[in-house]
């Protein structure tokens, strides 16, 4: 509270030296002046806004009468002119222009946004909304773990900026965790398109999800397993990883596969670059072969890179 009382204070302090100085506001800036005049007025009574009247005159007709007066008294009455106005818009500061936050503790909670869309907090998680939403693009910012229910409209986009990427869509279900390092997107319906540092936009379609697996530059595409079985070998639709550590890339792949992965130590710290869309041991061979190494399968489940 006491950040936004001096952003507040700071903002009119300084539309104040400009107004007195005969300087021209900008059109936004008369705009929102405008504005919160228009709702400070309906939060007071007529005998409010006219006793309020009558102490800004008599400070400014006081401060006029003694010039004489030493220049720290004047520098403390000058202010007093605007303090109430100040305190009536740091009331509204709250209702109009600080963003909304929903924070679910220790339970799931529902928000309903304006637009119409549905969103489902996890325990512990966060949801940040503008007061402008909904704009020509609905933004709404996220820390931890939802489900979304967008509301269709395709001329404005509904984009969910997550830690360190984002998720936009136009209409559609979807869910989002964010575990440390590790972020994925689980579509459950219509269409959406991921964004993260380093690999192209992803584009999911139903049943899919986007995963990264804790790694950087590194973007994986899967078909969901359906409830109670194991995930299909061929379940992975894309790999997409961008100057990362051969290590890292061989991590990914036992875990998405379930398999066990053996090379040389040596190349640990390599850096490779590359999109696959093959089966199992179609990536599994194109690693190798970045690498300029060979396959030999033991078990099929269990691989060795030399």
């Amino acid at each position: 509270m006491k950040n936004s009382y001096s952003h507040i204070r700071d903002f009119i302090m300084h539309l104040w030296r400009r107004q007195a100085s005969g300087e021209q506001l900008l059109e936004k800036e008369e705009e929102l002046i405008r504005k919160l005049e228009a709702d400070a007025m309906q939060h007071y009574s007529e005998d409010h806004m006219k006793a309020s009247r009558e102490r800004i005159h008599n400070t400014v007709r006081n401060s006029r009468s003694s010039r004489t007066m030493p220049l720290a008294r004047q520098a403390v009455l000058i202010p007093a002119a605007i303090l109430v106005l100040f305190i009536s818009i740091f009331g509204l500061y709250q209702s109009f222009v600080k963003p909304e936050v929903f924070v679910a503790e220790g339970s799931f909670r529902s928000v309903k946004l304006k637009d119409g869309s549905a969103v489902k907090l996890f325990p512990g998680a966060e949801l940040t909304v503008e007061r402008s939403f909904p704009q020509a693009t609905r933004l709404v910012t996220l820390k931890g773990d939802a489900i979304f229910s967008v509301a269709k409209d395709r001329r404005h986009p509904f984009v969910v900026q997550a830690q360190n990427f984002s998720t936009k869509v136009l209409g559609t279900v979807f869910k989002i965790t964010q575990t440390g390092n590790r972020k994925s997107v689980d579509l459950y319906e219509g269409r959406v398109a991921v964004s993260y540092a380093g690999v192209p936009d992803t584009y999911l379609k139903p049943n899919q999800v986007w995963a990264n697996f804790g790694a950087p530059r590194t973007a994986v595409v899967f078909t969901k397993a359906a409830p109670g079985k194991k995930m299909p070998a061929t379940a992975m639709q894309s790999l997409s990883f961008n100057e990362v550590a051969f290590a890292e890339i061989i991590r990914v792949l036992q875990e998405h596969y379930g398999i066990s992965i053996s090379y040389p130590a040596a190349l640990a710290g390599k850096k490779l670059s590359a999109e696959l869309k093959g089966t199992m041991e179609e990536n599994i061979e194109m690693v190798a072969f970045a690498a300029h190494l060979e396959v030999e399968t033991q078990g099929g489940k269990a691989y060795i890179l030399k």
